[in-house]
């Protein structure tokens, strides 16, 4: 009766052990069989293939040429199996490294805590923080995930919800003492407005007055490409700006900054998606990681 694959693999490595080895008796004992199991083994093998492949003398055996042939073939075969297995294997246990892009101050206060507790989870994963406001070009390469907010552009990457997140405009107790504070979304014309300097889908500060959404111009003597930098200008009393909820929070509870125009606020809520490319070939790497920030994020979303 023909052998199965499996019964092939298990007789190459017994010839294996047994060449290595140099006698049935050392085979035996490795193999944890008895010399006679071994020596059939041999015998079966030999018949199948229908040449000799060892020599045996009472004490030792010597391989023949088509034995040495055969060692070398099932050595290959044996190596080719370990190989495929381990790459199977690294599909089962991710490894590699992620690049991420991140807001800073998101980054700061969501994305970086969690890290640690990735890095636990899938220990072969290496992570990579680019923390920067701007947009990471993912298909130039300069990323694998990006964490963006508000309404993505149509393009062949994958998103996947992580939450959301609103607006609020602030500013310091100084400033608000120095300059006057602000009763109508108008009054701003006359103040420091400190706002994002990279191209935005609004060209201004958005406001609900008498039951109208619009967008108001601002303008002011700063502009930066971070959330944070704006924070810190606020906070020394530069001006006036209008940021995520999760930049200020702690801040406004803390009253180091002051929300101003409440009463006007649109309560607009920009979605946060993690984007990368998707598809059959994407990395079991990126796979989980997004899948974890989809288990952390949206949970309370």
């Amino acid at each position: 009766m023909e052998l199965n694959k499996t019964d092939r693999t298990r007789e190459m490595k017994a010839f294996i052990t047994v060449a290595h080895a140099g006698s049935l008796s050392a085979a035996a004992r490795e193999l944890c069989l008895t010399p006679s199991a071994v020596s059939r083994i041999i015998s079966r093998l030999e018949e199948r293939l229908g040449v000799r492949l060892v020599v045996r003398t009472t004490r030792s055996l010597r391989l023949t040429a088509e034995g040495g042939t055969y060692v070398r073939a099932a050595c290959r075969i044996l190596a080719d199996i370990d190989e495929t297995e381990e790459a199977l294997a690294d599909r089962a246990r991710p490894r590699g490294q992620i690049r991420v892009s991140v807001a800073t101050a998101h980054g700061r206060t969501a994305i970086v805590p969690l890290l640690g507790e990735f890095t636990d989870r899938y220990p072969d994963i290496i992570i990579d923080v680019d923390s920067n406001d701007e947009v990471a070009d993912i298909i130039g390469g300069r990323a694998d995930v990006a964490v963006r907010f508000g309404p993505l552009a149509d393009s062949p990457l994958t998103a996947r919800r992580l939450g959301e997140t609103g607006r609020v405009v602030v500013a310091a107790p100084a400033y608000l003492e120095r300059c006057g504070r602000p009763e109508r979304p108008a009054d701003l014309e006359r103040h420091n407005c400190l706002d994002f300097s990279f191209r935005r889908i609004e060209p201004g500060w958005p406001f609900r007055e008498d039951g109208r959404d619009y967008i108001l111009p601002v303008s002011g003597t700063i502009k930066a490409n971070s959330g944070e930098t704006l924070v810190q200008l606020a906070l020394q009393g530069v001006g006036i700006t209008r940021v995520g909820n999760f930049h200020v929070d702690d801040l406004i509870e803390s009253g180091a900054l002051i929300p101003l125009l409440e009463d006007y606020n649109p309560r607009d809520r920009e979605s946060i998606h993690a984007v990368f490319i998707g598809g059959a070939a994407m990395p079991a790497r990126i796979r989980v990681f997004v899948d974890f920030l989809v288990e952390k994020l949206s949970a309370g979303n």
